[in-house]
């Protein structure tokens, strides 16, 4: 044996006995246990339930990843999960910033939402495209409201649309979607490529770019990223159309923001509104509102690019532990204040 080479005296090579036999063995399995321990921390199963259903590839996709490196970056059915840090985003941004593309964003301001307004529309002029083409559609009851305006920067634009008196947050549940329906139809399906639709209460934080940019974006809702498919709020009244039945569902998508080609948020939109008119003819309300209409589409038209929880996520004790937030909603944190701190944070 190779080994026995080593173990020689002055007087000659050394007999092998049972006993160095024994003693070899011994080592060569220390060595080999030794190598295998080290080897094992490799396969960390994912620490989320909703990684369960990715493909066996993804483990060269997480390495990839540059701040959330046990973190999936693509759906069961194949559709990119955006990291705004990871270097599959940098390379999109690098992609699309060479296309020279105009997105629209789009928010309601109505009832006494303008208060969120100027916050909203300053933190988009700092991180939401940074330096690209951007139109902004204010859909407001009361156009006075905005004022005064806000100087915008090269290549942004503001347009307001007017809409009729919406005085409650109910009357609003049942129409938004109709009202982006009318304002995609009216002008801007021919000024914009992409639009993206966010809720006025909401604060951009942190960079938004080009890796936003699909066919049909949605974002993963933060207290729900992670979470068993039953802990889903899916609506379970069998009478309402936005009914989801036990063995449907992938993820739970947040209503703070999402969007795509102007085509697919139009007929999104527009599906969406068909569906809450059918349950008002009944007097039926999904428990969700639009979020569950929302839901209910986007199990039967899966979308092509998810956003992980970094562009919609907000401070409580069930929200995931995301790396970096990006887009928060400061009404849904103003809901996890006590009064005293709702008084000293401004917009609450």
């Amino acid at each position: 044996m190779a080994l026995f080479r080593f173990c020689k005296t002055p007087s000659g090579p050394v007999r092998a006995t049972r006993l160095h036999l024994v003693l070899y063995c011994i080592l060569l399995f220390l060595i080999i246990y030794f190598f295998q321990g080290r080897k094992s921390p490799a396969s960390m199963k994912p620490p989320h339930p909703i990684f369960h259903g990715v493909g066996p590839d993804m483990a060269q996709e997480t390495a990839d990843m540059t701040t959330a490196p046990q973190t999936p970056q693509q759906t069961s059915w194949g559709a990119p999960l955006v990291w705004g840090d990871s270097s599959i985003s940098a390379r999109r941004r690098v992609k699309f910033a060479q296309r020279g593309i105009r997105t629209g964003l789009l928010t309601l301001v109505v009832g006494t939402y303008p208060r969120y307004f100027r916050r909203f529309l300053s933190s988009a002029e700092t991180h939401f495209l940074p330096g690209r083409r951007v139109t902004y559609y204010i859909l407001t009851d009361n156009p006075r409201s905005l004022d005064p305006s806000i100087e915008l920067g090269p290549e942004r634009e503001l347009k307001v649309v007017t809409v009729a008196e919406l005085p409650g947050w109910d009357r609003l549940a049942y129409r938004r979607m109709s009202l982006i329906v009318d304002a995609i139809r009216h002008s801007i399906k021919t000024e914009v490529k992409y639009l993206f639709c966010a809720d006025i209460d909401q604060e951009f934080v942190a960079p938004v770019g080009e890796e936003i940019l699909g066919d049909l974006v949605v974002t993963l809702h933060p207290e729900l990223y992670g979470m068993p498919r039953d802990a889903f709020p899916y609506e379970v009244e069998e009478v309402s159309s936005a009914y989801v039945d036990e063995d449907e569902g992938d993820y739970y998508y947040t209503s703070e923001f999402y969007g795509g080609l102007v085509s697919e948020v139009f007929t999104l939109a527009r599906a969406c509104s068909l569906l809450i008119l059918q349950d008002q003819a009944t007097g039926v309300m999904a428990r969700g509102l639009e979020e569950s209409y929302l839901n209910r589409y986007l199990i039967d038209h899966r979308p092509t690019s998810v956003l992980s929880p970094e562009y919609s996520c907000w401070d409580s004790a069930l929200t995931a532990d995301i790396p970096v937030q990006r887009l928060i909603s400061l009404g849904r944190q103003c809901e996890q204040m006590t009064d005293i701190q709702k008084k000293q944070r401004l917009g609450c």
